[in-house]
């Protein structure tokens, strides 16, 4: 791998002092992380499914000369060249799609491709939400990136207004304790910095793992359950995958003792990314939790 990584090096480096650009562009990301670049880019490699689809919703997608083969909304983008999965994507194809830019991510990307790409003089722009402020922030960041500034007031402006209708309707009522399954096995849960947990809140319940540290940490079924959570909302994971075992947990909660926590199952794709439809997610967590607010 570092003797490819040394002779794509060489190769960009002809193509980079071929053609040298005439003004250099300094900006941070959302990391904090320097980023310069030659100007806007027109080339973009996109690294992460929930920032593919923000391009997309700015308007922006003919700029996106290359995404991963999870970058699977809107139905356009899997018509996108693909450079593979978000854990090793392949530098060579990166390469030969000539990106002035590549939008990565701490969550899902490794530090090393970081690195690789950094080596071969591919600027890295990391984007993260661990908050919906953060998302409203990401999309306007790309569209700062992708020169459509004037498109992001109205995007943010039409998820604003659906997550004040949600807050709106569950507000009056008792919020649940709420256990989110983010993966079954090992259990996976969110915690204090994950979006996932600001969603919960949003929707109407009471995360039980809130105050936990951490994003996303690992929870044995026993001490979840000890909890005693109210509604257990187990996330799917896209039509390829399997439908969450929900007799397994009904099982287990009535096992516990005490009251049988009521299962829901809600679409993990919408609530773990933090595209536009970060609130379509939000609004079928809500119905999960609070169906009666929504008849």
């Amino acid at each position: 791998m570092r003797a490819l990584v040394s002779v794509l090096v060489s190769a960009l480096l002809l193509v980079l002092t071929a053609v040298a650009p005439a003004a250099a562009l300094t900006i941070h990301d959302m990391a904090g992380r320097p980023v310069t670049l030659a100007g806007s880019p027109r080339r973009i490699v996109s690294l992460v499914p929930s920032a593919t689809e923000i391009i997309f919703a700015l308007g922006a997608d003919d700029r996106l000369v290359g995404v991963t083969d999870y970058c699977d909304f809107p139905a356009a983008a899997k018509g996108k060249p693909s450079v593979g999965g978000m854990v090793n994507p392949s530098l060579e194809t990166i390469v030969k799609l000539k990106p002035e830019l590549v939008v990565a991510t701490r969550e899902g990307n490794r530090e090393e491709t970081f690195e690789d790409l950094s080596r071969l003089g591919i600027p890295v722009f990391l984007v993260e939400a661990a908050h919906v402020s953060d998302v409203m922030t990401v999309v306007r960041r790309l569209a700062e990136l992708t020169e459509r500034t004037s498109a992001a007031p109205a995007v943010v402006a039409a998820l604003t207004r659906r997550i004040d209708a949600v807050r709106r309707a569950v507000a009056p009522l008792r919020r649940p304790r709420v256990l989110y399954v983010v993966w079954p096995e090992p259990l996976i849960v969110p915690a204090r910095e994950a979006l996932v947990t600001e969603l919960i809140q949003l929707a109407g319940g009471d995360s039980i793992s809130a105050g936990d540290r951490g994003s996303y940490p690992r929870f044995s079924l026993e001490s979840a359950i000890a909890r005693h959570p109210e509604i257990i909302v187990l996330a799917s994971h896209g039509t390829g995958s399997a439908v969450p075992a929900r007799e397994k947990w009904e099982r287990f909660t009535a096992l516990a003792g005490g009251r049988a926590a009521r299962i829901e199952i809600v679409d993990g794709n919408l609530l773990h990314r933090y595209g536009p439809r970060v609130v379509d997610g939000l609004e079928q967590l809500a119905r999960a939790i609070h169906p009666e607010a929504f008849r």
